[in-house]
């Protein structure tokens, strides 16, 4: 009896059971703290996940082991977690680079880093060869656990007699016995972006040149979100250019990065224009591009512009949210645009039916 839930036989022997019974049994699990020793010893995880007929190999397991890491994660039983993970590395069937590496990837979820070192260290010992899947893997774990500092010492930190960072980083790699994609030289872009170091961005540029490896548009609009979000998008802009006068095709994703880049800035002419050049190019916009004009737009008090981008979204079938349709309305009304406020409050009515109360008090306190 756990808190007035019974067991009348062994949790393993249960049935196979949905996600959503999983997510479920683990919160119940994790709430009540008088079965430490169940927690700690990591049997009842172990059984939860057993009913459920668990095989890390299969996609949705994994998504039931990465809900079962974050309970146990949420609640601190960091020794839980690693003795799961341990136990299933010690299983021949999964002694393969693909559950390491997800394995890996949990332990960077639960913020575990050092745990992610170590398995990182020990496939050679479970007779698992490291490749760049691992050695991305390993990045990506220390993204996951915001330890950037962590992926800047996989590459930059090497033996003291190297003077050199980029001979450094270079035996490093060779010492792991693995070569970098264009996946693990992104995910090294962006941590180093993120700690605002960009001297080591440049190296990193120019070891995928020593690579032979040449920037695709992945790694431009990697190098553009990352600029866009240090509040940088003028620079950001500046790699658009380049885009073109290398004469690639900048991307929805390009244009999206710089579209809510200069928009949080307050460069709102920019962000339009940049619309406009995105559609032209024959670049599709998302949802995500019109809400975020309109949002700003409003918060820049450039509603004539604003309804102009609602309108096109509109036309696509996309709604911006009831908040900022709100603060578009009162805002056409402020610079008395009655009439498209009335006209943009019947579309809205029509879209937004569970909420025609609401709406139907706005008209109401409308100019006549």
């Amino acid at each position: 009896m756990i808190h007035g839930f019974s067991v009348p036989y062994p949790v393993d022997l249960l049935p196979p059971l949905p996600l959503f019974l999983i997510n479920t049994l683990f919160g119940i699990l994790l709430q009540h703290s008088s079965i430490p020793g169940e927690i700690q010893s990591c049997s009842l995880p172990r059984q939860i996940c057993r009913a459920a007929a668990l095989t890390p190999e299969f996609n949705i397991d994994r998504i039931v082991f990465s809900v079962a890491i974050s309970k146990l994660a949420d609640s601190k039983h960091f020794d839980s977690i690693r003795h799961f993970l341990d136990e299933l590395k010690s299983r021949p069937d999964l002694q393969t680079e693909r559950f390491v590496s997800h394995a890996i990837v949990l332990f960077g979820q639960a913020g575990m880093i050092n745990d992610a070192f170590r398995t990182f260290e020990e496939m050679h010992q479970l007779g698992v060869d490291r490749t760049v899947r691992s050695l991305n893997a390993l990045i990506f774990s220390c993204i996951l656990s915001k330890n950037y500092k962590e992926v800047n010492r996989i590459f930059l930190e090497f033996p003291k007699n190297l003077v050199r960072p980029v001979l450094g980083i270079r035996f490093w790699l060779k010492w792991m016995g693995v070569k970098p994609n264009a996946t693990s030289f992104g995910s090294l872009l962006a941590g180093f972006y993120n700690e605002e170091k960009y001297e080591d961005v440049g190296k990193v540029l120019k070891m995928m040149e020593d690579y032979k490896m040449h920037p695709g548009i992945s790694t431009y609009n990697i190098r553009i979100q990352s600029l866009c979000k240090l509040k940088k998008s003028s620079e950001a802009k500046l790699l658009l250019n380049s885009i073109l006068a290398r004469q690639m095709k900048p991307n929805s994703e390009t244009y999206s990065h710089l579209i809510h880049g200069f928009s949080k800035e307050g460069n709102l002419k920019e962000a339009k224009n940049l619309l406009k050049e995105m559609v032209d190019r024959g670049c599709k916009p998302s949802s995500d591009c019109y809400f975020a004009l309109v949002y700003f737009l409003c918060q820049g008090g450039d509603f004539e512009s604003a309804l102009q981008v609602c309108k096109e979204s509109m036309e696509k079938g996309w709604f911006p949210n009831i908040s900022t349709m709100t603060s578009l309305v009162n805002g056409l009304v402020s610079i008395s645009k009655v009439e498209e406020a009335r006209e943009l409050m019947g579309k809205i009515k029509v879209k937004f039916s569970k909420n025609a109360g609401s709406w139907k008090e706005i008209e109401a306190r409308l100019p006549r």
